[in-house]
């Protein structure tokens, strides 16, 4: 069992070094990195060379967009290989890759780990609260009350390849979609509550500085008419505020990101 991490690039050499750094482990034997840059045209393409020694292999080929890099990246590797990837603005914790290597090891029936993520700025300063992902439920997915984090999501091969991979029609929410892709297909959860990566808001981010609006949306009911087609019960306008509401004013959920620690939680079925 190895762990393959991927990074997308593109044009985004202010912070590419540092997500390459990030990529870590105390057994770097059992890593195996692979970077997608379909045509950055600033430094991104001098600092992958300048770490071209960190990468079991470079794919400098144009793509159909971020989820077909991705894709492409994790080509090739087996079923029992641990796979996990990382926008080139984002970076992993210290010591979090080994902490995922040795959860999957000591949780065989479990398909997937989600865990906590710190909110960063531009200049890489980190928010006090943590964010700890929510257990999956569709249904709470479907209307946007259900939330996990791209950089502290891991699986297994047989689950990507099981999920069928990421949907390259979707702009927005690939990673979202996997997710949902993945509990569809039965895969089972596994939740730890410790920080393994770090998410940067930045005010130039693509999602985060509000472009691409109508994708957004286009793709949210997409994902939504999925889960609905699937069999999860439909929720009325006034039901789906509540909910959101709801989700909110949750004193523990916010009480979990200040107390945020690092024990693993019981694995779980998918609930529809």
């Amino acid at each position: 069992m190895n762990l393959v991490i991927v990074t997308l690039s593109f044009n985004q050499g202010r912070y590419l070094a540092q997500a390459i750094e990030s990529v870590r482990m105390a057994a770097p034997g059992r890593l195996r990195y692979v970077i997608v840059d379909p045509g950055s045209t600033d430094a991104s393409r001098q600092i992958i060379e300048d770490h071209r020694d960190r990468f079991s292999r470079i794919i400098l080929e144009p793509d159909c967009g971020p989820a077909d890099g991705l894709n492409k990246g994790f080509g090739g590797f087996s079923d029992d290989d641990i796979l996990g990837y990382l926008n080139s603005d984002d970076r992993f914790t210290p010591g979090a890759l080994d902490a995922v290597l040795a959860y999957f090891e000591s949780h065989p029936q479990i398909d997937v780990l989600l865990g906590a993520i710190r909110i960063i700025d531009g200049r890489g300063l980190a928010s006090a609260r943590w964010r700890t992902p929510d257990r999956i439920d569709l249904r709470r997915y479907a209307f946007e009350v259900c939330f996990f984090w791209q950089q502290a999501t891991f699986f297994r091969g047989r689950a990507f390849r099981k999920a069928g991979g990421f949907n390259v029609n979707n702009r927005t929410a690939w990673d979202g979609e996997l997710v949902v892709d993945m509990a569809l297909a039965g895969c089972r959860f596994g939740y730890l509550n410790q920080c393994l990566g770090d998410f940067r808001v930045y005010d130039s981010m693509t999602l985060g500085s509000g472009r691409l609006p109508q994708e957004r949306i286009a793709d949210r009911r997409h994902m939504r008419e999925k889960i609905l087609r699937a069999g999860a019960r439909p929720a009325s306008r006034f039901e789906a505020r509540a909910m959101k509401i709801l989700y909110k004013c949750n004193l523990s959920r916010h009480l979990s990101y200040l107390l945020c620690g690092g024990m693993p939680t019981a694995p779980q079925a998918v609930r529809g």
